[in-house]
């Protein structure tokens, strides 16, 4: 009888153990736990991709094409997001306008203003805007989705001290209450 007392003990034991691991597939990438890069999280009818993030300097080329003139103080860091953003849904549809940068200290980073003259010539920006259906930022052959990095840029400037917080991650706010979170790969 103790056998099998301690059989169905074990039987019961395995079963809930293979209940907690399944259960652990519940959550939700971007929204329940950040998801990494190079995923395709769905949002507002955009499916928002970080392709790559990676630390830009405004001397050397190719970096001067993203970044021409951003001047940087001592300490201070600029990094680049790399994003591809998709009309998934069958209606026009406006992107996200609205990204930060958190830290694993709280602290929280907006977009990088660049030169105001750079900004509206820059091909690599991304603009938040209204995509129609299958449509996508950046657009289909241009020079920022032909480009090594194969999405539009969102710059940041943040204090080189803080990019050891890690991880840090990318918020990217959409309509109402609605929030993915990309956990940035630097």
């Amino acid at each position: 009888m103790n056998v099998l007392l301690s059989r169905l003990a074990l039987a019961a034991c395995l079963l809930g153990l293979a209940a907690g691991i399944a259960a652990c597939g519940d959550e939700e990438p971007g929204v329940d736990e950040p998801a990494r890069e190079g995923l395709a999280i769905e949002m507002d009818g955009v499916d928002y991709n970080v392709f790559i993030t990676r630390q830009l300097n405004p001397r050397v080329t190719p970096d001067e094409a993203y970044v021409a003139d951003a001047e940087l103080d001592a300490g201070e860091t600029l990094y680049g997001v790399f994003l591809e953003a998709c009309n998934v849904s069958d209606e026009p549809v406006q992107t996200a306008n609205h990204f930060v940068i958190k830290d694993n200290q709280g602290n929280e980073f907006e977009p990088a203003e660049l030169v105001e003259e750079t900004e509206a010539e820059n091909p690599f920006l991304y603009r938040s805007q209204r995509l129609d259906p299958k449509e996508c930022i950046p657009e289909a052959g241009s020079v920022a989705q032909l480009g090594p990095t194969a999405g539009a840029m969102i710059p940041f400037r943040m204090p080189l001290d803080n990019t050891e917080n890690r991880p840090l991650e990318l918020e990217i706010i959409g309509e109402g209450d609605e929030m993915l979170t990309f956990e940035l790969d630097i």
